[in-house]
């Protein structure tokens, strides 16, 4: 082993994409969507009332407040298993979300899912991913994708880097430049610049767990961009260019510590293939989360 070669073992500061949090206004609905059809999992601890959900996806979550429907300005790459098996539960909601905005495409290596109020889900096969980082797991987040206006891609890959000494790669898709900010071993978050203009900013938010909290902090805080500061955690909106710090794009971060209380929380995940007619001592719950 050349000493050089473990360089590729280094991970950025960013260790986890813990949840994604969309406002919805129908608990029923989004009952049917992400646990009935795409077979995920409600915290059986926390948040269990009506005014909130939240859905395990393996280490991460989806979090779902009450409120006005929220738009991601991009997808979510999920991975929840067998294509066969969701495609089985989509056609099993199809008639509880009949008049909504749900919907699927099958695509060549994953299935594009429309939740009831027009977000959207890129489900991969799992055993389809060649060397990408989530290739092999079986369940949980893999990316969050935000379409940014032309000419972003760059600077905010430099934001990431001097804010968060993040392993960021700009590589081009579709003949557009993106800008991949890697999580972990098995995350992303993708800013894919897109030739059509994106919606306004509606307050959705995506929450990140990093091993360096007070020295990315500082850097922010320093440039007036951080609120919410409250034990192991902070929040900021504005991405900016780290050189010239104009403003580039709106997206609310969680930034939160590994100190933080629920870190690394245990996340029960059901096996949605398990059922009463079925059902196997054992097979309740699901393997291969990440």
């Amino acid at each position: 082993m050349q000493r050089s070669e473990y360089a590729r073992d280094d991970t950025g500061n960013l260790v986890l994409l813990e949840h994604v949090n969309l406002t919805i206004p129908d608990q029923r609905l989004a009952t049917a969507f992400y646990v009935s059809g795409l077979g995920l999992t409600r915290d059986p601890y926390l948040m269990t009332g009506v005014t909130n959900m939240w859905i395990n996806v393996g280490r991460s979550q989806v979090h779902l407040p009450h409120g006005e429907a929220q738009h991601l300005r991009g997808h979510v790459g999920l991975v929840v298993g067998k294509r066969e098996s969701l495609l089985a539960r989509l056609r099993a909601v199809r008639t509880v979300l009949d008049g909504t905005a749900f919907g699927w495409t099958e695509r060549a290596d994953r299935v594009e899912v429309t939740c009831p109020w027009g977000n959207r889900f890129d489900c991969l096969d799992p055993d389809g991913q060649g060397s990408a980082p989530w290739s092999g797991i079986d369940l949980g987040i893999a990316y969050v994708q935000l379409d940014v206006s032309v000419g972003c891609a760059g600077t905010i890959a430099a934001f990431y880097r001097e804010m968060f000494d993040a392993s960021v790669e700009v590589d081009d898709r579709n003949g557009l430049p993106q800008a991949v900010i890697a999580v972990g071993t098995h995350q992303q978050i993708v800013y894919a610049e897109a030739p059509t203009a994106t919606p306004e900013y509606d307050g959705h938010h995506i929450q990140i767990y990093v091993a360096n909290f007070s020295e990315p902090y500082a850097r922010l805080a320093g440039r007036g961009l951080t609120y919410g500061e409250e034990p192991h955690q902070y929040r900021f909106v504005n991405l900016i260019d780290p050189v010239s710090g104009a403003h580039c794009f709106e997206l609310e971060h969680e930034v939160r510590s590994l100190r933080h209380p629920l870190y690394a929380r245990p996340l029960a995940n059901r096996n949605p293939d398990q059922s009463n007619r079925n059902y196997r001592i054992g097979g309740d719950m699901r393997s291969g989360a990440f």
